[in-house]
């Protein structure tokens, strides 16, 4: 049977599948694993686990299906995240996490002192933030200034397994578009005035799309995955975009919704020569997946992650909680809550908002907790999608997909408080399934290209309930009135949490 097996290191877990020709999943694996926080803000991981985690589930799954011909191997990560090697491709440091991780905030100072904000806009896309890759490398340079020498190169999870698996050094346009602002998005180019003035002694990644063939896989990693040599490897990209990928939310006005440890958003937009790029300050403006696309895109810190707070803070399992927020009903019996318990990206933009809880009594359940948890969420949903509308995105559809997809609570929630439908489609396992799909297509014959559609399509619409419409408005009305009145006395406490 030919298969293609796809691999993607997610924030807390890393998963692997083999698909064969028809979309069908016949081998699946997880390995679980945790962020570091060394210090308030910062968010880390060893890539050698990155690596580890792929050979191990290679191996699983090439001794699960011994008769399967492994066709082609699609790759994909977090991110944008800074990992710097040396030139025998050893890590220098840790490598640093995407926009969680808010360290950089005098670097992007700096840097919109020394280039100025509408500039870093016009050349890279989009303003500086924690997003923001070329920051973070900045800031390894100013604050590990050993580390920064022994640098030569520049890594994210898809291109360092790459990088392992092929000895091909590149990076995916989508990720380099968010090494803002080393990165020029309307020629699709690194920009060579900033990369040598922060990233001089960093040699640049060839570019290619993400599923493009970066190389074939050498005997030496053939010997430890299982991986026959010479089988052709992906480029990859960044894992919310393997996300829409795998659903197909990556057509023009797509909006793809994923429900994870943290919650993204991609909005598509097909951008034809001399057409202007959608900007907008609070949001990051990205390269897309394919050519041709830019994506206006948002990330809520916490989704998946604060629910998981809750479920080990009050010692009950999901189906418990589930059962108990649904019983507790829209509102949370008078609660209302600010999600931001690791800061937050889109579209406040705000490393030093924290979470909230207004309204509570002793009357208060766990259950109404969860439930506020839940509808917080999706107030940050709406949020992205009010401003990314405000910026001229046509949203006309919307597809959900990750772990979170398998709770209806979540989902119904985030329907009724933002009044959008969502599509479910048939397979949700997310950013592996899709780097199989890029995989597949990578060596596709002519006239063969195999169709997302096809291999996964829609199962469930989720659609709002219109009772709940006027409800929902003034609870989103108060959702940005309370960010507004706490977040002089929640910075105060951030700076208070970093001393």
């Amino acid at each position: 049977m030919r298969c293609t097996l796809g691999v993607d290191v997610g924030t807390s877990s890393t998963k692997g599948v083999l698909v064969a020709d028809d979309g069908t999943i016949v081998a699946s694996a997880t390995r679980a694993h945790d962020v570091v926080r060394p210090r308030s803000g910062w968010v880390e991981m060893d890539a050698d686990v990155w690596w580890d985690e792929f050979v191990s589930i290679a191996q699983e799954l090439v001794s699960a299906m011994p008769d399967a011909e492994i066709a082609a191997v699609g790759v994909s990560g977090m991110g944008p995240c800074v990992l710097l090697a040396d030139a025998d491709d050893r890590p220098v440091r840790p490598a640093i996490l995407y926009g969680v991780d808010t360290r950089s905030g005098a670097q992007i100072a700096r840097m919109n002192d020394e280039l100025g904000l509408d500039e870093i806009t016009r050349i890279g896309g989009s303003a500086l933030t924690s997003q923001a890759a070329g920051a973070k490398i900045a800031w390894v340079a100013d604050e590990e200034p050993d580390a920064y020498a022994a640098a030569v190169r520049l890594f994210m999870p898809a291109s360092w397994l790459a990088r392992r698996l092929t000895g091909a050094y590149v990076l995916d346009h989508q990720s380099a578009s968010q090494t803002t602002p080393l990165y020029d998005i309307e020629n699709e180019r690194w920009y060579e005035p900033w990369w040598q003035r922060y990233a001089s002694s960093i040699e640049q990644p060839r570019l290619t799309w993400a599923g493009e063939i970066a190389g074939e896989v050498t005997a030496a990693a053939a010997d430890v995955t299982g991986i026959p040599a010479g089988t052709p490897v992906i480029t990859g990209t960044i894992d919310a975009w393997t996300e829409a990928v795998s659903v197909g939310a990556h057509e023009a006005s797509d909006l793809m919704l994923m429900y994870g440890t943290t919650m993204f958003m991609v909005f598509t937009d097909a951008v034809a020569t001399g057409e202007e790029t959608l900007r907008t300050p609070s949001m990051w403006t990205t390269a897309g997946a394919f050519p041709g696309t830019r994506n206006l895109a948002g990330g809520l810190s916490t989704s998946g992650a604060l629910t998981a707070w809750l479920k080990d803070l009050t010692d009950a399992d999901y189906p418990q909680l589930l059962a108990e927020a649904e019983a507790s009903g829209p509102g949370a019996r008078g609660l209302l809550m600010l999600p931001y318990f690791a800061g937050e990206r889109t579209p406040i933009q705000d490393p030093d908002a924290r979470g909230v809880v207004a309204g509570l009594t002793l009357q208060h359940t766990r259950g109404d907790l969860y439930r506020a948890a839940l509808e917080a969420t999706a107030l940050g949903v709406r949020h992205n999608v009010e401003t990314m509308r405000a910026a001229g995105a046509d949203i006309r559809r919307i597809v959900a997909v990750g772990g979170g997809t398998q709770g209806r609570l979540w989902m119904q929630v985030v329907s009724d408080v933002t009044g959008l439908v969502q599509e479910v489609p048939a397979t949700t396992i997310g950013a592996s399934y899709g780097a199989a799909f890029l995989a597949a297509s990578a060596i596709a014959a002519d006239g063969e290209a195999p169709v997302i559609t096809d291999w996964n399509p829609i199962a469930e619409t989720i659609n709002p309930d219109p009772d709940l419409a006027d409800f929902y408005d003034t609870l989103f009305d108060r959702y940005v009135r309370l960010y507004e009145a706490s977040k002089d006395v929640v910075h105060e406490l951030a700076a208070q949490q970093r001393d």
